[in-house]
């Protein structure tokens, strides 16, 4: 296949499932971006999210660790194995590698956010939250947590074969197969959800990323199925 064809398969397959989830994701960028302004505007959710920042700050990493791994793994298995068709229902060990890879990238994610923090401040200004998300969006995300998390949920959908990874690393042109169009959903989702995290302080930030994340992993998990079947 030609590197434009490649390039176009993977456009398509970005937009279609960003428009087959806009309407959830509309919703889904609509409740952060309530919270946001509860949290700013509304006293009674500003005490009540100033606790989970306190509580986010005294647990650190290991907050980062199970919140994600709940988020990004433990709720999305439990609902597809709930609600997915018999044979895209995905196994106890499917769950449980992607229960810890979610919790390691709780880990990551978390070092990432106070690293932006250093780099460009703690300040909610508009310069401010623009500089982090483009940070976030176009060198973070397409260098490393895309690719990173397409080739584990990759391994784990060729039933852990380190072989059948390492054929299609070799195969030529993997970024623009495998990791494009996991990109453009990400953008879709992340890229107004990221300008919402930013705009909060920095202990909230990764508990907001959480919520967003149980949505995106659906949608994921979707996009890698359909790549391994094709």
């Amino acid at each position: 296949m030609s590197l434009s064809r490649t390039l176009t398969n993977a456009l398509r397959e970005g937009l279609h499932a960003a428009r087959a989830n806009l309407v959830p994701g509309l919703i889904l960028q609509a409740s952060a971006l309530a919270i946001v302004y509860a949290f700013y505007f509304s006293p009674p959710v500003n005490q009540a999210l100033e606790h989970l920042a306190e509580f986010r700050s005294a647990t650190g990493l290991r907050f980062s660790m199970v919140s994600t791994a709940l988020c990004g793994g433990v709720i999305p298995f439990l609902y597809l194995r709930t609600f997915a068709p018999a044979a895209y229902r995905p196994s106890v060990a499917f769950g449980s590698v992607i229960t810890a890879f979610w919790a390691y990238k709780g880990i990551e994610v978390d070092l990432w956010y106070r690293t932006v923090g250093i780099l460009f401040g703690q300040g909610h200004s508009p310069a401010t939250v623009a500089l982090k998300t483009l940070a976030d969006q176009f060198l973070y995300s397409p260098i490393l947590a895309i690719p990173l998390t397409v080739l584990v949920y990759f391994w784990c959908e060729s039933g852990f074969s380190l072989s059948a990874v390492s054929a299609d690393l070799r195969s030529g042109r993997w970024y623009s197969r495998r990791v494009l169009t996991p990109l453009i959903s990400n953008l879709a989702v992340w890229l107004p959800a990221v300008t919402i995290i930013y705009s909060l302080p920095p202990a909230l930030q990764l508990p907001m990323q959480n919520l967003v994340l149980v949505f995106f992993t659906l949608i994921l998990a979707h996009l890698m199925r359909r790549t391994r079947t094709a």
